[in-house]
Order: structure tokens, then sequence, then C-alpha cells
């Protein structure tokens, strides 16, 4: 069992599905859900389960949106150590799924997370909790500042610091640390959003990604095959076949969470990365962004079933 801390987003998640074919422009059948989530509380419920000691700081309002997000962190056995701020209310993420469980838009209301500056960082009991952690990780919903003031003392303490980035808005306030990052976690558009458009080339997108200063990812792309790479290898990680899609909230989160949970005992990066893809094929197939049956049992018993990388993109 590994030991992380995990700081950024923990918010209520709304989450409306619509019924048969989606139109734009019009009010559309359907239905709401609402949920705690976010990106870093999601992976900290997912550690969780899988068997690791997590304990989360985020910032949260004095609400019953903050209660909710407090409850959902205890039954998933998260030691919640938030940053309450009583008159302000607790960050909301609102999402449109179309019928097959794909995101159509969303609608982000953060303003808190701002509230969340540097000297939270220079706090004791942030720099003792760093100091805890075997392993530290980050979403880009906190500032710029702040996330390079925690790079700086997770570098100072010798904790790897890894990296959710949220969304191409978002995955900028990232680029002070890029080189600092044990692992950085995106998708396509987030990718783009640091270095331009990606070449059609998987070796070509890892090659950009590493001049921009990035040691190790996974770009996710869809249904796609998602590009990993470190700094000696490139590869590409297909998605298990067969898989029912129920919603795709949160898979991102899963596959960061496996993929983290298995690289900090000392598995290789290839493998670990297998953990990751088995865990997103169980995120999918659950309504839930952290579903509580994703755990370490599970997970094992996917392996079998994630496809082979081809020898072909193993080489720089």
């Amino acid at each position: 069992m590994s030991r992380f801390l995990v700081i950024g987003g923990a918010h209520l998640d709304r989450r409306g599905q619509v019924k048969g074919a989606l139109h734009l422009h019009a009010s559309n059948p359907g239905h709401w859900e609402e949920t705690a989530g976010g990106g870093a509380f999601n992976a900290a419920r997912n550690l969780a389960r899988l068997g690791h000691a997590v304990r989360l700081v985020a910032p949260r309002g004095g609400d019953p949106a903050g209660e909710t997000v407090g409850r959902a962190a205890a039954d998933a056995g998260v030691e919640d150590t938030p940053i309450t701020f009583l008159d302000r209310a607790t960050p909301t993420y609102s999402a449109i799924l179309d019928s097959q469980g794909d995101l159509v838009v969303a609608l982000a209301d953060m303003a808190l997370y701002d509230a969340f500056s540097p000297r939270q960082c220079d706090r004791r009991t942030l720099r003792d909790a760093i100091a805890d952690a075997d392993a530290v990780l980050v979403d880009a919903n906190i500032p710029e500042a702040t996330i390079t003031r925690l790079a700086r003392r997770c570098g100072e303490a010798g904790r790897p610091l890894s990296a959710i980035a949220i969304s191409p808005a978002k995955i900028v306030r990232l680029k002070p640390v890029l080189s600092a990052l044990s692992c950085l976690f995106m998708n396509r558009r987030e990718a783009e959003a640091l270095v331009g458009p990606l070449a059609e080339d998987g070796q070509a997108q890892a090659e950009q990604l590493r001049s921009a200063g990035i040691a190790r990812a996974i770009v996710t792309a869809g249904s796609g095959p998602a590009l990993a790479f470190d700094q000696q290898q490139t590869f590409l990680l297909s998605a298990i076949e067969g898989c029912t899609i129920v919603d795709v909230t949160g898979a991102g989160d899963a596959l960061a969470a496996a993929t983290l949970g298995a690289l900090q005992p000392g598995l290789p990066f290839i493998e670990a990365c297998h953990y990751g893809v088995a865990a997103a094929s169980l995120a999918v197939e659950s309504a839930e962004p952290a579903p509580p049956e994703l755990t370490l049992d599970a997970v094992r018993a996917r392996l079998a079933l994630v496809p082979p990388i081809d020898p072909l993109h193993l080489k720089r």
C-alpha cells in the first residue's frame, strides 16, 4: 500500500443525459443526477478503493454541497482535510451527455478554487502532508502560482508530483512545472493547448510533448488509442473491446489513479498503463464517476483483456 496526497478539485457534479437523438438549440428529454466529483476527488476515491492510503486537500464551501463531498470522501475511505471557506459556495460542474454517454458540453462554476493561494503550500500542515506521502497528485483546477509552489515543495521533499490536466483552458496552468512532473494525464485537445496542433504520427506527437518538457504522459483520444510515452519509449494503448459505455465521466481519472497506483510500487510504465486501461474500462461501464466496484481485484481481473501493445511503438 502506498500513501498518496491528492490536491485539487472536489465539488458537486451534475450530469444530465439526453434520451434518444440529440437536438442542439432545443429542449431534449433526459434526466439529471448529482454526485460528488472533480478530477482530484475522483482520483482520490479510486486510489483509496485500489487499496492505497489517500489524503485529500481541496477548497470547499460551507454549504450542503460541501457536506455531500465530505460524506462521499468518507464513504470511499479517503482522509478528507478540506480548506473550508464558510461564506462561499462549493464549486459545481454541470455536464450534458448524449445518449451514448459522450460529453456534449459542460459548465464549470469553479471560482472558489482561485482562493487556493500559494501560501497554503507554505503552511506546516501541508508541508508535513507532502513529506508523509509517497507521491502527490494535483489537478489543474487550482491556480498556476499555487501549482508552481506545490511543485517546489514536492521537489524539496523529494516526492514525485503528477498532474491531471482537467481541460484545455486549465492545462496551461501546468506549463511552469511540466519538467517537474513525474507523469501528466491529458486528452488530445488538452495536449494541443500546450503545444499546438499535434502531428498525425504517434512518435512525432511524443516528441512534440517531450520538447515542451514533459518526461512521461498518457494522452487519451476518446474511443481511439491513447498515446503513452516516457523518456525511453512511445506506445499506443487500445481500449478493451466490448465495453458497454454508460458514462465516460471519470474515465481519465480512473486511468490516472490506477496507473499511478501501479507505478508507485515500481512496476514498469507499460505494465502500469495496463492497469490504467483496465480501470478506465470499469469506469465507463458505470454511471458513477468513481465507481465503488473499481477495486484492485476487479482491475486485475481485466488485465488479461487489455490489448497487447504493438512492439513498433516501443522504441524511440
